[in-house]
């Protein structure tokens, strides 16, 4: 039997992409998921979306927030609630390509591996393309201080290797910093290098402000990780240089 793979989706004021992001999901060759969708107080449509699209599917179940949370908490509800032996996140506004989830689990399970993760392509608001990211062989700590290239929806976490982690609030890049207390602990992220899914990049997203990443990344490197001020300037020097080779797309 196929093992189950919990899908956790924060969601908040998607209403105009929400149902693709679900669609993506059900049109996936491996069968055997639950969907935790928790909104997190949207002031449109999006819970009403959801809701909806779990009457016609047992494996939705949607939530939502007592009070407006942030992303962080409201991935921690999911997180909480999720019953899979795999792990995996989506952001209400990207998607899965349909062989995504059967390849990565064989992929994982094939080589007995705790993390992986896929390329992908990054699309605009109007599904147009943008480009394709590739990803390394073996993604390690130290990479990762050197820049992160692992996104929430194309990686996959084995619960019963890891154990459930769950996110610190911080001002910007939580998904690294959680990232980062995994990577530390196991010899690397194994990557897929085909693209899998659709990252969309959205003008008003937090990882549009490219300045306020690249002030934090310190604080990241120095503060958070404790990394000594020589070593932090290497890393930040790295993350620098590979930054603009990664943002040119």
């Amino acid at each position: 039997m196929e093992n189950l793979v919990s899908i956790v989706i924060p969601l908040y004021n998607c209403e105009n992409f929400i149902k693709a992001t679900i669609k993506s999901v059900q049109d996936q060759s491996y069968t055997n998921w639950e969907m935790i969708i928790i909104d997190d107080v949207s002031t449109d449509n999006s819970y009403k979306v959801a809701y909806e699209e779990s009457k016609k599917d047992s494996r939705i179940k949607v939530l939502k927030n007592k009070k407006n949370s942030g992303v962080s908490d409201t991935r921690n509800v999911g997180i909480k609630e999720a019953k899979g032996k795999y792990l995996v996140f989506l952001d209400s506004d990207d998607l899965f390509m349909p062989g995504k989830l059967e390849k990565q689990v064989k992929f994982m399970e094939e080589k007995d591996i705790a993390l992986s993760q896929t390329g992908y392509e990054k699309i605009n608001e109007d599904g147009s393309f943008r480009g394709i990211v590739e990803v390394p062989e073996l993604f390690t700590y130290e990479d990762s201080l050197k820049g992160n290239v692992m996104k929430l929806f194309n990686t996959m976490i084995d619960i019963e290797k890891i154990g459930k982690r769950y996110f610190k609030t911080y001002k910007l890049s939580e998904d690294h910093i959680y990232w980062l207390g995994i990577l530390k602990e196991i010899d690397g992220c194994h990557g897929i290098n085909e693209p899998l899914g659709k990252y969309m990049v959205r003008s008003n997203s937090r990882s549009s402000n490219k300045l306020d990443a690249v002030r934090f990344q310190w604080t990241i490197i120095h503060k958070v990780e404790k990394v000594n001020f020589f070593k932090s300037i290497y890393y930040f020097v790295n993350y620098l240089w590979y930054g603009y080779k990664r943002y040119k797309i």
